[in-house]
């Protein structure tokens, strides 16, 4: 009796206690820029209604299958994403700029495979299977990250060097041959890469006369990779079909997007899922007007811009003109993607093809951008000492 009544007894946890248990260990795990990771959050939880009702049309087309199976998909890439972009937070950004190389390296033969034995999804061969999986990738993703990341490397190095053309040549050697070989196979993602590139060098403080012939080149080397790929009559016809305005595509996101107004339909009544074959991916923008409204619209709009804002102002935040360099880049290749999307979906430009990252399904698209942010989180960290890793 005596021995029950000594027993410790088990201590209630407050509400309050428990918030602030989870206080403590968001602050432990998820080191960097907090706002990052809210809106990263906020986008991955929207991608998970806006995914789930945009492709209940896609699975009745595919023999009638639960629109649920396209969910626990993109959740499961969405999960391993966040999974990947955590650990890649976690270290010492500036190994990436060892690494940058030798991945420049391994992009070029992977961009090549893909003009040679690439998957065609959609009418784009952009894709290479992974064999025994089942499963496809984009090269051009990872070319993109390691690009990036060689260039702010290379900028780095020389921010109290005066520039000449041997110096520059190299740069405009590397971003030359990574936009031609991606413009075989997706014009719009070489040319979003390159004015990436071009930006990068603008605030990496490069003379404009070099700025001048990164232009030049980097139009002749995405113009001769449109030429003589495969994507060619494809970027002709939807150019013609933008100034005539007689995209099926565009005319069904105009619908979707008259059809939102001020305040949109509601979760999952979207008619114009039907009509869009890139619902869940290129027109997803189009659904989430559709959906929630202009209001609904101009909140994602702001997120990536707010994002994109975050992500620049790391320049500020390091003391090493590597990590301000590659967070620019990077989150600058986010948003240029985003952007691009959203201003297919209300025809501004025509139609490119490109997702909008974290929010389209596609498991190569959130793998990648989910390791973009991770580095730019890295870099938000502030400089880490090597020893404390």
């Amino acid at each position: 009796m005596n021995n029950e009544m000594n027993a410790p007894q088990p201590q209630s946890t407050s509400p309050f206690d428990r918030w602030q248990n989870a206080k403590e260990w968001l602050r432990q795990n998820l080191k960097g820029d907090i706002v990052i990771w809210i809106i990263v959050a906020l986008l991955s939880l929207a991608s998970m209604l806006i995914v789930y009702s945009a492709t209940g049309t896609l699975a009745y087309q595919r023999g009638g299958g639960y629109p649920e199976s396209f969910l626990f998909k993109h959740a499961f890439f969405t999960g391993i994403g966040l999974l990947v972009m955590w650990g890649v937070h976690r270290i010492n950004y500036t190994y990436f700029s060892r690494l940058s190389r030798a991945a420049l390296l391994i992009s070029i033969p992977l961009l090549i495979l893909v003009k040679v034995a690439g998957v065609t999804i959609n009418g784009a061969t952009r894709w290479l299977a992974i064999p025994g999986t089942g499963l496809t990738f984009q090269p051009a993703d990872f070319a993109r990250l390691a690009l990036i990341a060689n260039l702010a490397a290379m900028l780095a190095k020389r921010q109290r060097v005066q520039y000449d053309w041997q110096i520059f040549g190299k740069m405009i050697l590397w971003v030359g041959i990574i936009c031609f070989f991606i413009a075989l196979t997706s014009t719009s993602t070489a040319v979003l890469l390159g004015f990436s590139c071009f930006l990068m060098l603008y605030i990496g403080r490069v003379p404009g006369k070099y700025l001048a012939v990164m232009v030049v080149s980097i139009g002749i080397a995405g113009a001769t990779g449109l030429v003589v790929g495969q994507r060619l009559d494809t970027a002709q016809g939807r150019i013609e079909r933008f100034l005539k305005r007689d995209e099926y595509q565009a005319k069904q996101g105009f619908i979707a997007i008259a059809n939102g107004g001020t305040l949109g339909q509601g979760l999952g009544k979207s008619h114009q899922r039907n009509y869009l074959t890139q619902a869940y991916s290129d027109f997803i923008y189009a659904i989430i007007i559709e959906e929630y409204g202009i209001i609904g619209g101009i909140i994602i709009m702001i997120l990536y811009a707010i994002l994109l804002v975050r992500g620049v102002q790391n320049i500020n935040e390091t003391n090493r003109a590597f990590g301000g360099l590659l967070s620019a880049g990077l989150m600058l290749s986010i948003g240029l993607q985003a952007f691009t999307n959203m201003a297919v979906a209300v025809g501004i430009f025509p139609v490119t093809g490109q997702p909008l990252p974290l929010l389209s399904m596609g498991g190569t698209s959130v793998l990648f951008t989910c390791i973009s942010l991770g580095i730019v989180l890295s870099v938000s960290r502030g400089d880490i000492e090597e020893t404390n890793l």
